[in-house]
């Protein structure tokens, strides 16, 4: 999971993606969404100048909840078929590991989330049509913010925390979303292989998507190879089947033959179903 985000910009390129990023997308690098430790938690925008949809999607960059810092063009390049679809990114980086865990993360694309929706105006978005999008630990992000947004804390002093952490959409691919085996199961070989998984038992319940599923979660696309054995695809199909019985707009694209990762054809097929869910889910109303 750790070199997820890596993988994901070589597989993009693997299916004839131009390697020159789009020439009209405004970059906005590191905007500071707050702080940690006196150190900043930043995002970079993307936003196309032609054919923009007025819809921003948060991309987590996280990878075994490792989330690093990679100069804007080269993310461009990997978000070219997004953004050439009009739609406006923000690569949304967390506390990282091994420093940060888990729990904290979570916190942390919360905040992410609200403070996009407070300043949606100054990027050209609909407050209430913002999507979320990740790889492996980032498509576990994607699915705790499905579901587990809030309306925000109306009694915090700081208008971001007032703010709404709901999103409208999401795709998570090959997403972990069960992390009780991992943080308190017997074996300790995740655990020790991702230091963010080193947190409190009692946490544990809130940071597993699978057990915070309701009816008002937001509608999710699950993208999963039958052959992944970092995550099996059982996390994805137990999230299929709760989301089902919950009654939320759900759906699983399985990738038959493909481990924790996708190349060749089976990245084209990922990327329009992505990009179909969200025209979907994400239209103007």
């Amino acid at each position: 999971m750790k070199r997820a985000l890596a993988l994901a910009v070589l597989l993009v390129c693997t299916v004839g993606l131009s390697a020159r990023a789009a020439d009209s997308v405004d970059v906005t690098p590191d905007v500071v969404y707050g702080h940690k430790d006196g150190m900043a938690l930043t995002f970079d925008v993307f936003r196309p100048t032609e054919n923009a949809k007025g819809v921003g999607l948060l991309f987590m960059v996280s990878g075994g909840w490792y989330s690093g810092w990679q100069p804007p063009e080269q993310m461009q390049v990997f978000f070219k078929p997004v953004l050439d679809h009009g739609y406006t990114v923000f690569a949304v980086r967390h506390g990282s590991a091994p420093r940060y865990n888990v729990p904290e993360a979570i916190s942390d694309v919360r905040r992410a989330v609200r403070f996009i929706r407070f300043h949606a105006a100054d990027y050209g978005v609909d407050p209430e049509r913002l999507g979320v999008f990740g790889m492996s630990a980032g498509g576990h992000l994607a699915l705790v913010l499905a579901t587990t947004g809030d309306g925000g804390n109306p009694a915090s002093p700081d208008p971001v925390l007032r703010t709404s952490s709901r999103v409208a959409a999401a795709v998570a691919y090959f997403g972990p979303t069960d992390l009780r085996n991992w943080v308190i199961g017997k074996d300790p070989t995740m655990r020790d292989r991702f230091t963010a998984l080193q947190f409190d038992a009692d946490q544990v319940d809130a940071c597993s998507p699978l057990l915070q599923v309701t009816a008002d979660d937001a509608p999710t696309l699950m993208i999963h190879g039958d052959k992944d054995t970092l995550v099996p695809i059982d996390h994805s199909t137990d999230m299929l089947k709760a989301m089902q019985q919950a009654g939320v707009a759900c759906e699983l694209l399985t990738i038959e033959g493909a481990g924790h990762g996708f190349a060749g054809d089976d990245v084209g097929r990922a990327i329009t179903a992505l990009l179909r869910w969200f025209d979907t889910q994400l239209a103007e109303k």
